[in-house]
Parts: C-alpha cells; sequence; structure tokens
C-alpha cells in the first residue's frame, strides 16, 4: 500500500468528517484539485479504504470504510513503518492455533511443566 501523503489522508479525513461524498466537493474539502481527488479514489478504493457506493454505477459517490478510519488512527506512524498495510490490517488471526496473546491474556503459564 502506497499512500500519497498528504492527499489521500485529506481525502480519508474530509470523507470521515463530512460523510460520504464525490471528487468535487473532497477536493473543496481538501484545497487538492478535482483532477487529483479523481486519480487518488479509485486507487484508495483498491487499497479498501473507500468504497464507491450507489445509486448509480458512475455516481462517484464514495464513503470511508472502516479500515480507511483505522487508516486515519494510524496515520502518524505511515513513515515509521515498513508495511503500513500489515499495521492497519492488525495481527493475522488463526483458527487452528491459538496466539500466545490469548493464553496471557487468561493468566495461563505458557511454560508447562511435566513436574
Amino acid at each position: 500500500m502506497k499512500l500519497r501523503q498528504p492527499t489521500d489522508f485529506l481525502i480519508l479525513e474530509a470523507l470521515e468528517a463530512e460523510g460520504r461524498n464525490v471528487a468535487t466537493n473532497l477536493a473543496s474539502h481538501t484545497g487538492k484539485s478535482r483532477k487529483n481527488i479523481n486519480t487518488r479514489l479509485p486507487v484508495l478504493e483498491d487499497y479498501g479504504l473507500v468504497d464507491k457506493i450507489g445509486p448509480a454505477k458512475r455516481s462517484g459517490l464514495y464513503e470511508i470504510t472502516t479500515l480507511g478510519k483505522t487508516a486515519l488512527v494510524y496515520q502518524d506512524q505511515y513513515d515509521e513503518v515498513d508495511d503500513f498495510e500489515s499495521l492497519i490490517d492488525g495481527p493475522a488471526t488463526s483458527t487452528n492455533a491459538e496466539t500466545p496473546q490469548a493464553s496471557f491474556a487468561r493468566g495461563e503459564d505458557s511454560a508447562q511443566d511435566d513436574e
């Protein structure tokens, strides 16, 4: 995931603050050109940070996703981490094995004694 700063975060902030919106309005809210916004919205959609919503297929109406909101929470860490996508996706969950954090949270000892 390669975000363009500050434009992509400005788009996400505008969508979170103003709700679903179109490129023309987002350009006004962000101070960026409509052409720039129109270029970045499909990229943000591919990353799962925004959704293009109806009612018409070509309406150009977008809204921020939960992942997009999470990206805003971790925005200040974008330049500090190698894999921002993994950071905002959170830890991978496995259905076959229990994570050590889960047993620790329940107060279980990870080292089992045979004595």
